[in-house]
């Protein structure tokens, strides 16, 4: 069966459109066919039917065909995108009344979830990336872009930290070869886009980036071509720009820097840590409420927002700059009016670096220029407001305000108030503003005054008092008469159109009015049109001052909702020093303390300082901080641990306690001030946080692996200035293996990374290690016990706790009292037992070349204080006595886990 022309034509956009879903314009209606109407139909929704009735005789099924309003594109282009497909648009490039035979069409635009900038498809809050990966070995290369604003950024780095910054990002989208051989660890909610791996090349690459920033060299943005990392990042930004080359189909001069990503500089977050802190998105339903984001979030504006939360995908780590911060939210905090001024004027200020992108893309409408120039109209009031202050931030904010005066004026003698959404709607030039305009608007409403006159000359004249004048688009102005009138009909009247009960004609001066009439209105629709372009020209040629000026606006959009959160909530300006010391006086958890009633948080503190290198310079050490006995230093102070224990009952606290550790920590880094009393804190490089029980079926990982992986990336790759916070290490294990995996784990982040760590565990063995480590020090959760009733204090103490009060928790959360009552039989017999057990052994810590020779020996612990299995209240065993008789300097971890296993498997596993 030989295909119309039409049909032709589609086949033709549907080759350019790919794998992408093609939204054919026809008319009033988006049409679909073959494979794309099932698909269409099933996604979104709509009637799925047919074009034709095919050829049974020839066995040619009929055409599916499934459509929708052309008006309702942005609705279903969103849950197009939203079920991660790509979406053709296909659009009528000429008037269908104007076209010599089939009206041509083209593919504008190909939409993906990584290359969208409506607004009614973006959440305005958060930036939408489209990434691109290029792996090669130990390196990987990553390119990221919001083609919404124009932000570009690219990047090598080793290839085990790919999870960690693609989870920050989020992309919607990410650009993989199709040569690649090797799975790549993405995102589950990331759209993968293969493309040829030409596109990759650096060559490609290379001369693709040069000639869309304009530029010969890359040397300026920071890239050098002949680095193999840099080279990496080249590949990955190349590709990115060659597909939104072929998706946008439309100019990209809003993009027109690429940013390099320097990880040195920011607080290194892995991936684990990121969901475990809940930073962005909660990890129960991925909402940002309840989030540490959507908790401190206070923005007034869009970019403001925006910058808030890639302020914390990426923490800085130098001391001068985050104070530099400090300085203007303290600024803003002292003068509460400044601050609410400054909060007021930006609520008008509207989303300039999505007005550019799309009026640089061309998908830009009156409306949005308008915006363009509102927002211009408020800043000098709002710069005013920033002259003369003390804070170094706010002054640069200031300067970097560029008013654009001739942009706004011109903005402002152009447009109306009120604008339409549409340019093709007219309507939007104001009265003034061009002589021509004025006089074809005038002729449009004179020649319509004049038709009103001429019908009321005609009845007159005729004797007609039922004639009227109409018109439509087919045959433009005409006089209608009913045929019981017909015989008065003057000689200069023409038929023009018969109907059942009336005839229409026209006049030669009524056909001379009414091309005057539409050729004004056709010219008025012409100008508009232009002035429309050239102020568009106006907008790109203003882009690159337009975006700094975004970007400053976003900065002091954060500053000012930091400055009121720390206001609202009580915050205090943490002391950031360079020492990896952290002493936090009744600190709170930033989400619990907005979302727990008014005064039911309960403050704790903390105090730990990484171990010096040196071990005999422990009491002289610049890291040694105040402690929580309130002895200062020079007063006969310990020296603040480096590694709390603590320990206490299930919904107690400890888990919110060394959770809120890390977010003050996080706060202070992106420049905040903290929920707490006071706060020292000492700059880390790396953040991390072992957290809450989860697994990855899908790759065959069960919880106790993803435990143990995570477990690993720390040990690996912690510093002395990280900052670790772990809960319930080896719990997913046996009770032996689990201990010895705690046991090994605590003395590897004291005696081999000794940095700042708090870990919170049920092993009550661990707390020992006090006894052994010197930069041990235990902590618990207060409990009041009271004729069998059990309160949690929810207050950290000094000391370790001696029960789990696991049953208790258990009964609370609504176990049967049948269940609740045979544990407790069972944990009485458990604890008889123990009273009976042989005096129990302790395990000395295993000490490397940083560890003090002569340690504290550990005094034996009652039996009564042990109501979990313990480690070493066996019998006499060999191997128990090759434990006891390992040579000190010469014992690792590993050594002292090969010897609990062989010691397990002896005892029948």
């Amino acid at each position: 069966m030989s295909l119309s022309p039409m049909m032709q034509q589609y086949h033709q956009a549907k080759e350019a459109a790919g794998d992408a879903l093609l939204l054919f314009r026809m008319g009033d209606f988006y049409e679909m066919f073959h494979q794309d109407a099932k698909d269409a139909a099933e996604l979104l929704g709509i009637t799925l039917t047919r074009r034709d009735k095919g050829d049974p005789e020839r066995g040619i099924e009929p055409t599916p065909m499934a459509g929708f309003p052309h008006h309702q594109l942005d609705q279903y282009l969103a849950r197009i995108v939203r079920a991660g497909r790509r979406a053709a648009i296909c659009d009528q490039m000429e008037d269908p009344k104007q076209a010599k035979g089939i009206v041509r069409r083209e593919v504008t635009r190909i939409v993906s979830p990584g290359t969208l900038t409506e607004d009614g498809l973006l959440d305005p809050k958060s930036s939408n990336f489209l990434a691109a990966v290029v792996p090669a070995g130990e390196w990987i290369g990553l390119a990221w872009v919001d083609v919404s604003t124009g932000r570009f950024t690219a990047t090598a780095l080793a290839a085990d930290r790919l999870a960690d910054q693609v989870v920050r990002i989020a992309p919607s989208e990410c650009l993989l070869s199709s040569e690649l051989t090797e799975p790549v660890d993405l995102p589950e909610r990331c759209t993968r886009t293969t493309r040829p791996g030409w596109a990759f090349g650096q060559q490609v690459a290379t001369e693709a980036l040069k000639k869309l920033l304009g530029v010969k060299s890359l040397d300026g943005f920071g890239f050098d071509e002949d680095n193999e990392r840099h080279a990496l990042a080249i590949r990955a930004a190349g590709a990115i720009v060659d597909y939104l080359q072929e998706t946008q189909r439309s100019q990209l001069g809003h993009i027109d820097r690429l940013l390099p990503f320097e990880n040195e500089s920011t607080l290194q977050i892995d991936a684990a840590t990121w969901r475990s802190l809940e930073i962005a998105h909660t990890l129960r339903d991925g909402r940002r409420e309840g989030a540490l984001l959507g908790v401190i979030d206070r923005t007034v504006t869009s970019t403001g927002a925006r910058l808030l939360a890639e302020w914390l995908r990426g923490p800085l780590t130098d001391a001068p700059r985050i104070n530099a911060r400090l300085d203007a939210v303290a600024e803003l905090v002292d003068h509460a009016s400044l601050t609410d001024a400054v909060r007021e004027r930006l609520r008008a200020v509207y989303d300039i670096e999505r007005l550019v992108s799309r009026v640089t893309t061309g998908r830009a409408s009156p409306r949005d220029l308008s915006c363009v120039g509102r927002t211009l109209a408020g800043l000098p009031t709002l710069k005013a407001k920033l002259s003369g202050r003390s804070s170094e931030r706010l002054t640069q904010i200031e300067q970097r305000i560029d008013l654009c005066p001739e942009l706004r004026a011109k903005l402002e003698a152009a447009l109306e108030e009120d604008c339409p959404p549409k340019a093709a709607d007219g309507g939007f030039v104001r009265a003034g503003y061009l002589a021509d305009l004025d006089e074809c608007r005038e002729l449009m409403t004179g020649g319509k005054q004049w038709i009103a006159k001429y019908q009321a000359e005609q009845v007159e004249a005729t004797g007609i008092p039922s004639m009227k004048v109409g018109f439509n688009k087919v045959f433009g102005y005409y006089l209608e008469v009913t045929h019981a009138q017909r015989d008065k009909i003057p000689d200069n009247f023409i038929r023009k159109q018969t109907l059942k009960n009336a005839e229409r004609y026209i006049t030669p001066e009524l056909k001379e009015y009414e091309e005057k009439v539409l050729s004004a209105e056709e010219r008025v629709k012409e100008i508009e049109l232009r002035v429309f372009g050239e102020l568009c020209e106006l907008v790109v040629e203003a882009g690159r001052r337009l975006l700094s000026t975004a970007a400053a606006l976003a900065e002091l959009d954060v500053l000012a909702g930091l400055a009121d959160l720390a206001r609202s909530r009580a915050y205090t300006r943490p002391t950031m020093v360079d020492a990896p010391v952290l002493d936090v006086a009744e600190g709170r958890h930033p989400v619990l303390d907005v979302m727990q009633p008014e005064g039911q948080f309960v403050p704790n503190g903390v105090s730990c300082a990484a171990r010096p290198d040196d071990p005999e310079a422990l009491l002289n050490a610049d890291n040694v901080v105040k402690g929580e006995t309130g002895k200062a230093k020079g007063e006969g102070s310990d020296p603040a641990p480096s590694l709390l224990l603590i320990t206490g009952p299930n919904m107690a606290g400890k888990s919110t306690y060394i959770r809120q550790t890390a977010l003050i920590t996080l706060l202070a880094q992106i420049g905040s001030f903290v929920p707490a009393k006071s706060a020292t804190i000492g700059v880390a490089d790396r953040l991390f946080a072992r957290v809450g029980a989860s697994d990855e079926l899908s790759r065959g990982q069960s919880t106790f692996m993803v435990e143990m992986t995570e477990t690993a990336r720390i040990l690996n790759t912690a510093t002395r200035r990280s900052l670790v916070v772990l809960d319930e290490i080896g719990r997913g294990t046996s009770t032996y293996d689990g201990l010895s995996l705690a046991w090994a784990i605590t003395e590897c982040l004291h005696n081999d990374i000794g940095c700042r760590a708090l870990f919170a565990t049920h092993y009550h063995e661990l707390t020992d290690l006090a006894n052994q480590l010197p930069g041990v020090a235990n902590r618990s959760v207060a409990v009041h016990e009271h004729q069998g009733d059990v309160v949690f204090l929810h207050q950290i103490v000094e000391g370790a706790a001696d029960k789990s009060y696991g049953i208790h928790v258990a009964r609370l959360a609504g176990v049967p009292r049948g269940v609740n009552q045979r544990a407790e039989e069972i944990l009485a017999l458990l604890e008889s037992q123990h009273d009976n057990s042989s005096e129990l052994h302790t395990l000395e810590s295993s000490p490397t070349l940083s560890t003090p020779t002569s340690k504290p020996t550990a005094a034996p612990r009652a039996a009564s204080d042990n109501l979990q299995l313990q480690l070493f209240d066996a019998y006499e065993h060999p191997v128990v006595d090759k434990l006891r008789r390992v040579e000190i300097d010469g014992t690792t971890p590993l050594d002292a886990l090969l010897l609990l296993r062989e010691w397990k498997e002896s005892l029948g596993g």
